[in-house]
């Protein structure tokens, strides 16, 4: 029988046929948390069940759909959605559970009395970017097929900023649009806004493309954290939303210290990677306080994954990488090292799509439908065909640069709109100033691993 994630319960079993194959499966993925634009939900479902690559390449949107075909038991994700499995044994043979949350799989096991069986080392995160199979699932416990639907060619697009700019930013415009279309028309959409390259684009677009619909743009808000103290965003997103004339639509969403609790964020991401963890602090203190000021708001759109595209990081902060391994190995910011490098991690797997639980873990904790145009395959296709090496000579400071100079000459073709540039700054940095950050965030990364452990050993005896 096929998994069926629509049905009411959102958990279905099946029978194994021998002791040697999983006798029963617990899916706890709902659709709901999928965002597709170009197919059904059926569809998409069946495209992962009979594990065609390329089928489920032509899949755009975020999802994380788990199908069975005969024996065959078939998982693939996009970045924008985590997906994570988790194999007990019980009394008639195997158990297999299929959840976004690590504590999901958690409280499904304590409902069976199999929880003495559960370690967060021993569940397994599904890799974005890849149909992950498990076909015989006994003792000993075998390794997955994975093989990978989104390979896109590397390097082939014309050293042409101009050129790059515009196919880049028409593709992330088709996206947006998509999404748009998804929206009901009496839902108001909320831009995660910080007055960076990636969110500006973001909010520009989705005004640019709300007035070619002719619809009210008293649907838009951008929202903008500001922790108390002299924090650099708020003061970025007002001149940004200045410069292209929408002063009208920014909300700035301010806390006090007291509201910001990396703990919470450890819970939230159940991670423990002190950037990641830093973001998630932010993004959950300030969706917490948007939750109570608007009860009922859904959708929300934000920038992540365009500094990931264009390789926007500062190389020196991590003594592991040379600007060779960034330019020369596919999507190493989305996907890590790659899940067959050593330094794959089969608990969080690796890159963005490890790290994107920072954004979309604490949106669905309020219960908002958050969807990240950059980290969707269609995007990260044109991203991953621009020739970096030929266009920054291997120089660091020449790779930090390009991002804005493509985003903003691809805003100014699309949308006719000059986009000012300011310099990068994390989330987490530009939410609160200096003395507040240090004020908030522990130095020592073993702080927030110790947290993490305590949290789940008692989430396990609870």
């Amino acid at each position: 029988m096929s998994i069926n994630p629509s049905s009411p319960s959102n958990q279905t079993e099946f029978d194994g046929q021998t002791p040697a194959l999983v006798a029963r499966v617990v899916n706890l993925m709902n659709p709901v948390g999928n965002i597709l634009l170009n197919m059904t939900y059926e569809q998409a479902c069946q495209a992962v069940r009979c594990g065609d690559a390329e089928a489920v390449r032509r899949i755009r949107g975020q999802f994380a759909i788990c199908e069975q075909e005969g024996k065959a038991i078939r998982m693939a994700r996009s970045i924008g959605r985590p997906m994570r499995y988790f194999l007990a044994k019980g009394d008639e043979g195997p158990v297999l559970v299929i959840a976004e949350r690590m504590d999901e799989i958690l409280q499904q096991l304590k409902s069976e009395g199999l929880a003495d069986q559960f370690h967060p080392e021993h569940t397994r995160m599904v890799p974005a970017h890849y149909v992950l199979e498990l076909q015989r699932v006994g003792c000993p416990d075998p390794n997955p097929i994975l093989t990978r639907y989104f390979a896109p060619q590397r390097n082939h697009l014309p050293a042409d900023i101009s050129a790059i700019g515009s196919m880049y930013v028409q593709r992330l415009a088709e996206v947006v649009d998509q999404f748009l279309v998804s929206v009901p028309d009496d839902e108001p959409i909320g831009v995660m806004f910080s007055g960076g390259i990636d969110s500006g684009s973001i909010f520009i677009l989705v005004d640019y493309l709300m007035r070619r619909r002719d619809q009210s743009l008293s649907r838009i808000k951008a929202f903008t954290l500001a922790v108390e103290g002299q924090p650099g965003d708020i003061n970025q997103a007002r001149e940004f939303a200045k410069a292209v004339g929408s002063e009208m639509v920014l909300e700035p969403i301010e806390v006090s210290v007291a509201d910001v609790c990396w703990q919470d964020a450890v819970e939230a991401i159940e991670d423990y990677k002190p950037l990641d963890v830093q973001s998630a602090t932010m993004g959950h203190a300030m969706l917490k306080e948007l939750r109570r000021r608007y009860p009922n708001w859904k959708y929300l759109i934000d920038g992540d994954g365009g500094d990931e595209n264009l390789k926007d990081y500062p190389i020196e902060d991590n003594p592991e990488l040379t600007i060779h391994d960034v330019l020369g190995n596919r999507m190493l910011y989305q996907e890590g090292w790659g899940v067959d490098a050593v330094k794959h991690s089969l608990v969080y797997s690796g890159g963005q799509s490890r790290g994107h639980s920072r954004t979309s873990m604490p949106a669905a904790k309020f219960g908002f439908i958050g969807f990240s145009p950059y980290a969707i395959p269609d995007v990260i296709e044109i991203a991953e065909a621009v020739p970096f090496a030929t266009l920054t000579d291997w120089d660091h400071q020449t790779l930090y640069a390009l991002k804005g100079k493509i985003v903003s000459a691809g805003i100014r073709q699309v949308t006719g709109v000059d986009m000012p540039v300011f310099k990068k700054r994390r989330f987490q940095h530009g939410a609160a100033d200096q003395s507040t950050f240090e004020r908030v965030f522990p130095t020592d990364p073993q702080t927030y691993r110790d947290t993490f452990t305590s949290l789940f050993e008692a989430k396990c005896r609870g």
